[in-house]
């Protein structure tokens, strides 16, 4: 079974980032806030948690969900999950807005669902 997670892929594309823009992986570690030696078990093939996988997507500019095998399953959110996750990560709105915005939402989207 193939892993979830392709932390060689992952690494290439982090390093080919390093190179173009002509970084030591110790630049990498201060710009991205992680370890140095994060970065070394990253280049062993241990995967990165999620706060890690973050900042170096952050900095990088890469896209975490190119890098998780879906092993033949192509896996889609639901509509409402990605609205929810959008508004979740709105700056704008205050977590307790949000959740009020998605009480609303849900109520909505539950009544005009079509079956």
């Amino acid at each position: 079974m193939e892993k979830p997670f392709l932390a060689e892929s992952f690494y290439k594309a982090l390093d080919g980032q390093r190179q173009a823009k002509n970084l030591t992986w110790k630049k990498v570690a201060e710009q991205a806030k992680v370890s140095a030696s994060t970065l070394t078990r990253i280049a062993q093939g241990k995967r990165p948690d999620v706060d890690t996988m973050a900042a170096l997507c952050r900095w990088s500019g890469l896209n975490a969900d190119d890098f998780v095998s879906r092993d033949g399953v192509k896996g889609e959110a639901e509509p409402l999950a990605q609205i929810m996750a959008h508004l979740r990560a709105d700056k704008n709105i205050s977590p307790e807005g949000a959740a009020a915005i998605e009480t609303m939402i849900k109520s909505a989207y539950e009544q005009f669902r079509v079956e």
